[in-house]
C-alpha cells in the first residue's frame, strides 16, 4: 500500500511532463532564433569582432592569393539601422578636433536620438571601434585621407575615434582652413594627414576673383598629393559633391567639354564621364607610382546629401530617424556616382598585378542614405534657434555630425584593415 502512491504520483508527473514538453519548445524556440539573429555565432578576434578569412565583401574586395576563407562573406553594403543604448564612443568634450560645423551637441541640438543607432550589416555583427587595435595594425605607418569636405569629415571622426586610446598630436598645417594637416600618435608612430583635393585630379577652384566655374584637367593628378604618395602606405580618397558645380573640363591640353556653362561655348557633357576619367586617373596614378612598396587604397564610396526643400529654409533636413528597410531606394544620381566608383575600382584591379598593392572601395553610400538624421542641418552653426524659429535658416544637410552616422565608415574601414592583417598572415605562413 506504501508504494502505491508513489507510483501514482510518477505516472501523474510523466503526463505532466508529455503535455508541457511541446509548449516548452515552442517557447524556446523563437528565443533561440532571436538569439543567432541578433548574434550570428562567428570567430572572435581581440576587438570582439569577427576573425575573416572568407571571400571579399561586396564593395570589391579580392586578391590574387587566398587561403582558408570561409563561404560566406559578409555584406557590409546591405543592412538595417537598429536601436543601440551603448550610444558614440566620444563626444565634443572629449574629443578635440571636431570641426566647428560638425559639433552639433555643442551647437545646441536638443535631440540625441540620432546618436543611438547601430549599423547592423546582413549576416554578421560590425565591431565597436577598437583604438587600440587600429593603431597595432598602423604601427609605423603614414594613413592619409585625400579629397574634398567628406574626407575631411571621416578624417575627423577617426581622430576622435582613435583619441579614446591616445591623443593625436597636431604636427603640420598650412593652407587655409586647415586643408593640409598631419597629425601623431606617439604611442605608436602612427601618422594621420588630410589632403585637400576636391577633384583628386589637378584643377583650379572657382573663387571671387576668378572664374566662376571650376576647372579641371582630367587626365594629371592632383600633385599635392601624389607628390607624396611614396610616404603614404594607406591612402583613403572621399570626392564626389564637387563634380556638380559648374566646371570647364581639359583632356591633354584641349578643352573636352564642361558642366553648366552657359555663355562658355563650350559643349555640355554633364559630369558623370567626367567623374570616371578623374577616378580612373587617380587610380592609375597610384598604380605607376607604387612599385616594391606595400600600399593600401581605399576608395569610400559617394556620400548622399538629404535636402528636402530650400537649402535656407527651416526644416531642409529636420528628420529625427533612419530611413526604415525598403523606405529608400539607392537611385538617381547617387547610385550613378557610386557605381563609377566601385566599377573603377574594380577594373583597376584587374589590370594591375603589382605585388604589395591593395585597392579597396569602401562601400558607405546605401547605409548613409538611410541616415537622413545624421547631419547638422541649422546646427552647422551655435544655437541657431536662440531668438526663436526663424523662417530662413542655413542648414547643412550634407556633412554629418560627430559624433554620428560617419562613425560607422570607420568601423567598417577597420574591420577592413583587420581581414587584410589576416590575409597577409595566412599568406605568409602559406
Amino acid at each position: 500500500m506504501g508504494s502505491k502512491p508513489l507510483k501514482d504520483q510518477s505516472s501523474n508527473g510523466n503526463s505532466l511532463t508529455r503535455k508541457l514538453l511541446p509548449w516548452a519548445l515552442y517557447a524556446l524556440f523563437p528565443i533561440a532564433f532571436l538569439r543567432l539573429y541578433f548574434y550570428p555565432l562567428s570567430p572572435i578576434d581581440d576587438s570582439g569582432g569577427h576573425k575573416f578569412h572568407e571571400r571579399p565583401i561586396s564593395y570589391g574586395g579580392s586578391h590574387a592569393r587566398r587561403v582558408n576563407f570561409d563561404p560566406m562573406p559578409c555584406n557590409y553594403t546591405m543592412g538595417q539601422w537598429v536601436p543601440d543604448k551603448s550610444g558614440p564612443q566620444y563626444n565634443g568634450t572629449s574629443c578635440s578636433t571636431i570641426k566647428d560645423g560638425q559639433n552639433c551637441m555643442a551647437h545646441g541640438r536638443p535631440d540625441t536620438g540620432y546618436l543611438h543607432w547601430r549599423w547592423r550589416p546582413a549576416g554578421c555583427k560590425l565591431p565597436r571601434f577598437n583604438p587600440f587595435t587600429f593603431l597595432r595594425l598602423l604601427r609605423n605607418k603614414h594613413l592619409a585621407f585625400v579629397g574634398d569636405s567628406m574626407a575631411r569629415n571621416q578624417l575627423e571622426s577617426l581622430l576622435c575615434l582613435v583619441s579614446t586610446a591616445s591623443a593625436p598630436i597636431l604636427v603640420y598645417r598650412d593652407g587655409e582652413e586647415n586643408k593640409f594637416r598631419r597629425w601623431h600618435v606617439r604611442s605608436h608612430n602612427v601618422t594621420i594627414s588630410v589632403f585637400w583635393s576636391p577633384f583628386l585630379v589637378k584643377g583650379i577652384e572657382k573663387s571671387a576673383s576668378g572664374p566662376d566655374h571650376n576647372q579641371l584637367y582630367v587626365d594629371l593628378v592632383d600633385e599635392r598629393w601624389a607628390s607624396e604618395i611614396s610616404q603614404i602606405d594607406t591612402v583613403v580618397f572621399s570626392i564626389g559633391h564637387w563634380f556638380l558645380h559648374p566646371a570647364v573640363y581639359l583632356e591633354k591640353g584641349s578643352v573636352l567639354g564642361c558642366h553648366y556653362c552657359p555663355g562658355q561655348n563650350h559643349t555640355e557633357i554633364g559630369f558623370y564621364d567626367v567623374f570616371r576619367k578623374a577616378i580612373k586617373t587617380t587610380l592609375e596614378g597610384v598604380v605607376q607610382r607604387s612599385s616594391g612598396k606595400e600600399r593600401r587604397v581605399i576608395v569610400t564610396t559617394f556620400s548622399p546629401s538629404h535636402f528636402e526643400g530650400e537649402w535656407d529654409k527651416y526644416g531642409a533636413c529636420a528628420r529625427k530617424e533612419p530611413f526604415k528597410a525598403g523606405e529608400k531606394a539607392l537611385a538617381g544620381m547617387v547610385a550613378e556616382m557610386r557605381k563609377i566608383e566601385v566599377e573603377e575600382v574594380t577594373a583597376t584591379k584587374s589590370k594591375t598585378g603589382k605585388p604589395g598593392l591593395t585597392l579597396e572601395a569602401l562601400d558607405v553610400t546605401e547605409l548613409s542614405m538611410l541616415r537622413p538624421d545624421g547631419h547638422p542641418g541649422p546646427y552647422m552653426y551655435p544655437n541657431p534657434f536662440g531668438n526663436g524659429v526663424q523662417e530662413r535658416v542655413q542648414n547643412d544637410c550634407v556633412h554629418w555630425c560627430l559624433p554620428g552616422p560617419i562613425d560607422t565608415w570607420n568601423e567598417i574601414m577597420l574591420d577592413v584593415m583587420k581581414r587584410w592583417q589576416d590575409e597577409f598572415e595566412d599568406r605568409s605562413s602559406g
